[in-house]
């Protein structure tokens, strides 16, 4: 059993505790800034692990992901609170953010949190216009369905990593260091545990985020993450993400094929867009 450590909380700077909105615009308005949809990722995403392409196939990945870049702009928020351990209802160690209803659970949540003295909480969308793209790529076959499906889940993650570069850059700023972000599902940390984070987020009004009973989000193109900041270096983090206490590690397709579902963030974006 884990024990639960006292831990005194740290007051926030203003800036920090800020709630930020993120307008991130796609490479294809023409902004030099503008995040794109990686094609190494969407061929990974449809399962591609290095065979030949042919040239229509390519070029249908090239036309539908720049089709989708030109119709939708990703948006999202984030907010930043201080780290307290306490103790849920069962008895067991978790981890609270104050200022909020959030209740983080499950070991894996707890050893990335607990020496953390705070926490950035964010969410980013396609919106729903993404949503209907979706629907009409699939009116016209399964490939364009597949390959939009995967260039969508491509280009919400470049957005993810926009936000995360962000807020790590703003915390640096304040000395602190950003462990490797992590969501509600992933590990032992309960997908049930996302709807105190949407709610915190004001998600629904600002980003249309709702949740299904399952507690999946609509728009589905949709990521929330939580990300410990640290008075030095992570102590209970890894470096990289990792497969260690997966809950759906054994069934994984990924790896399955020798790949990860997970990829490090870039660290090239330092500014809120």
């Amino acid at each position: 059993m884990i024990a639960a450590v006292p831990q005194r909380l740290r007051p926030l700077p203003d800036e920090l505790a800020t709630p930020m909105r993120y307008r991130l615009a796609t490479c294809a308005s023409g902004e030099p800034a503008g995040i794109a949809t990686d094609r190494a990722e969407v061929l990974r995403y449809l399962g591609y692990r290095g065979q030949a392409i042919d040239e229509a196939l390519e070029m249908r990945i090239e036309h539908i992901a720049d089709e989708l870049e030109r119709a939708l702009e990703p948006h999202g928020t984030s907010r930043i609170f201080s780290v307290a351990i306490a103790t849920d209802a069962s008895g067991q160690p978790c981890i609270r953010l104050a200022g909020s209803a959030i209740e983080l659970h499950g070991r894996d949540a707890y050893r990335r949190l607990k020496d953390a003295c705070a926490a950035a909480v964010f969410a980013v969308t396609l919106g729903m216009e993404s949503e209907r793209r979706l629907r009409a790529l699939a009116a016209r076959g399964p490939v364009a369905a597949a390959v939009g499906d995967a260039a969508c889940t491509a280009l919400v993650e470049a957005a993810a990593d926009r936000i995360d570069a962000t807020v790590r850059h703003a915390a640096a700023a304040y000395g602190l260091s950003s462990g490797t972000r992590f969501s509600c599902g992933y590990g032992d940390c309960p997908l049930s545990d996302q709807r105190a984070l949407i709610d915190a987020l004001d998600a629904r009004r600002t980003l249309g985020i709702t949740l299904a009973p399952s507690n999946l989000m609509i728009p589905t193109k949709s990521v929330t993450a939580i990300m410990g900041l640290f008075e030095g270096a992570p102590a209970h983090d890894a470096p990289t993400a990792s497969c260690a206490g997966c809950t759906v590690r054994n069934g994984c397709a990924f790896r399955a094929h020798g790949d990860v579902c997970w990829r490090a963030p870039s660290p090239s974006a330092k500014e809120s867009v």
